[in-house]
């Protein structure tokens, strides 16, 4: 797994992991928004690292079992972010603290099997505090745009 000081790119393609999805999933930071969030999910699918992802799982949605398949064969890909779904004249009205849910549409590609699968989501994100009272934000669940 890449360390913060590791000059590697980012596994979610959005500049070198010491200083994209590095400090997230290192514990070193929080991330400020649900795309910075989803992107350090990303991130952390590609390195396998479960801690991370059940860390970052809104409470009333994780899962009981494990997140990560140790067995599977499975290559991540790339990550291209559609959009992020919030509506951006509205929460400029609102005060940061209101900002409590957001979405964000993303394609994963990944090789499993030797087979190449494409993952089209619009994930929905809750911002609120977490067990020692910082605001943060955490996946909850998706859809599956149709085609």
């Amino acid at each position: 797994m890449p360390t913060p000081s590791s000059p590697v790119p980012c596994p979610c393609g959005d500049g070198q992991y010491a200083t994209c999805c590095g400090p997230f999933i290192e514990g070193a930071a929080i991330p400020a928004s649900a795309e910075q969030l989803m992107r350090s999910r990303y991130s952390a699918y590609t390195l396998r690292d479960e801690p991370y992802l059940r860390a970052t799982w809104h409470a009333s949605t994780r899962p009981v079992g494990a997140i990560v398949d140790p067995d599977e064969k499975l290559q991540w890909l790339g990550l291209e972010v559609k959009s992020a779904l919030r509506l951006r004249q509205r929460k400029a009205n609102l005060p940061e603290q209101q900002h409590e849910e957001d979405f964000v549409e993303f394609v994963a590609r990944c090789k499993a099997g030797g087979r190449a699968q494409r993952m089209h989501e619009v994930s929905r994100f809750l911002r609120e505090p977490d067990n020692l009272g910082a605001l943060r934000w955490f996946y909850v669940d998706g859809s599956f745009p149709a085609k």
